[in-house]
Parts: C-alpha cells; structure tokens; sequence
C-alpha cells in the first residue's frame, strides 16, 4: 500500500528577494514523501500568496485526497481530484519520481528525452535600487551568467536597464514586470528598451488588464506568467503574448506543464519555463522542460542560505546535470 508523508519546511534565503509585489527573506515549502512497497518518490512545491496559496492551505488539500493517494491513484486521476496549483504540483512530481523509481528508471527516460550535459538558466537580479542592481549585475557576470532577469516596477525603468547591459555588455537581458507596468505608456517604453538589445519582456500588465497589447508592437516578445496558467489559457492569449511561461507551481505539475509544451506548439507559442523560489529538489522537476524552452529560468537554490537534494550545481551561468 502507498503512504504519503507531508512535511513544511521553512527555507531562509541567502539574501533578500524583492520583485514588484514585496521582499522576502525566506520561503516555506511543502514537501511530500511516497512511499510505496520500499520505493520512494519526492517533490517540493513553493505555495505562493498571490495566486491565493499558503502552506497551510496546501496541506490541508494535501490531507483531503490522502485517502485517494494511499489507494494508488494515478497522474490522469489526479488532474481532476486537484485544481492547478501547488498542491497539484507537488503530488504529480511525486507521483512522477516514484514511478521512476519503481522503473529503475530516470524522468528524461520515462519521457523518451536526452538530457544535456548543460542547460543555460536566468540569473535574477532582484529589484533594488539602480546602484545596487548594477552591482548585481557586474557580480553575476563575474561569475559567468549568461542571461539575466531583470525585475523591475515602475522606477528608474530605463536607467537601470542601461546600468545593467553597460556593464552586462554579452548577457542576454529578459525583464520581468510582475504586472506594475499599467501606468506606463507601453509603446514609448518598448521603443526605448530597443537600444538595449531586450531578449523579452514577461507580464507587463495585471492579469484581466492586458487587453492593449493587442495594439501595441514591442520589438521582442511579450511573455505571459500570471496571465497563462494552465494549457487551457494558452488559445486565448496568442493575440496577446507571444511567449508563455510555464511554471510547475502555477500549472499543476509536469503533467501540465507537458500539456502545455504541446498547445504553445499549436499556438505557435514561444516558450519558457520558470520557477518559485525553492530548492534543487523542486528545479529537477522541471529540467524536462527547460529542454523544450527558449529561455530557462531554473535559479531557485542559488537564493537559498542552504539547498536540498538532489543538488544542482549551478555554475557560469549554467545547470549542470
């Protein structure tokens, strides 16, 4: 019989993480343990207030399809046991990495995929003061980054890009808005960002309130995070975005997010595949995706005072694997 054990674990982080919403100086994951016949799958999701998520609430669906869990349900049946999310995440990876285990086998196996010796991933440069984001920026070039996020809100847009790409000349530069930029003349502001040679620019407006890219030309992609969720949402927004991030927490789990690889193809949409903040256990999850992404943002555990396993190793500006 299959036993599930639930465990919330406060991770502190090695710095403080800001972004258009707030600052953090810790996150608290949940974490499940399968156990099935001496085999064991594990997982991490990171429950994120925004999209109404805490670790306590998770828990408790967690506790509500226990019952189902121990009496063997499958992935296909927990698509519609949970709604996406990261109760839903945690669970699928978990489910994932038991049959894994029950196979002898590896998740790029089970999925027919070759994993690389090396995937690029984002360093975020979490929002701060223009000083402090450049020296930000020069430190992680230093340490061979090779793309990085830039989270910004309303201030200083311009100047702290122009900061960054002066002494981040061979970095690709992606921004990340978080949905602030619903004051800001869109068109002016993407016609300045130009010059700066932006790879993409994720989320500028809130959720409900991006009607207008419809009529505004940005000469890079518009990626959608808050906007795009699940596979079901991707049709919708193509005359929107151009790009969608796909996100295990937000999604539901890699059985989603898989669906999802498959209708942004349909859509002819760009895709990337992003993370909250968490350990290496929670980005391993997600590594099948990034091998079918553009762009890769995977630096959960480079923010963390200390990581979990299975360890990551991040270096110039690489997962290596």
């Amino acid at each position: 019989m299959r036993q599930m054990q639930v465990d919330t674990v406060e991770l502190p982080l090695a710095r403080s993480f800001s972004i258009a919403r707030g600052t953090r100086t810790a996150v608290t994951v949940v974490r499940i343990t399968l156990e099935e016949n001496g085999v064991i799958g594990l997982s991490e999701c990171t429950p994120t207030l925004h999209y109404h998520e805490t670790a306590e609430s998770v828990c408790t669906q967690l506790a509500l399809v226990e019952h189902a869990v121990n009496q063997g349900i499958t992935r296909d049946a927990l698509q519609d046991l949970l709604p996406a999310g990261s109760a839903r995440n945690a669970l699928d990876c978990a489910l994932w990495r038991l049959e894994a285990a029950q196979r002898g086998q590896s998740l790029w196996q089970i999925l027919q995929l070759q994993p690389p010796q090396k995937i690029v991933t984002a360093e975020t440069l979490s929002l701060d003061s223009l000083e402090n984001m450049i020296a930000a920026a020069k430190n992680a070039v230093s340490r061979g980054a090779k793309l990085l996020k830039i989270k910004l809100n309303n201030d200083d847009i311009l100047s702290k890009v122009a900061g960054i790409r002066h002494v981040a000349p061979d970095c690709t530069l992606i921004i990340d808005a978080n949905e602030s930029w619903a004051q800001q003349d869109l068109q002016s502001l993407f016609n300045s960002l130009e010059k700066y040679g932006i790879a993409m620019v994720e989320q500028p407006l809130p959720l409900g309130r991006d009607d207008v890219l419809r009529t505004v030309h940005a000469p890079f992609p518009i990626c959608a995070d808050e906007s795009c969720h699940t596979a079901e949402d991707i049709a919708a927004l193509s005359d929107r975005y151009q790009m969608i991030n796909i996100k295990l927490d937000k999604c539901g789990g890699l059985t989603e997010a898989l669906a999802m690889v498959t209708a942004a193809q349909k859509s002819n949409m760009r895709i990337m595949v992003g993370c909250m903040l968490g350990s290496s256990l929670a980005m391993e999850a997600a590594l099948p995706i990034a091998t079918l992404a553009e762009f890769v943002d995977l630096d959960g555990p480079i923010w963390l005072a200390g990581d979990s396993s299975p360890f990551l190793t991040y270096s110039q500006g690489h997962i290596w694997l």
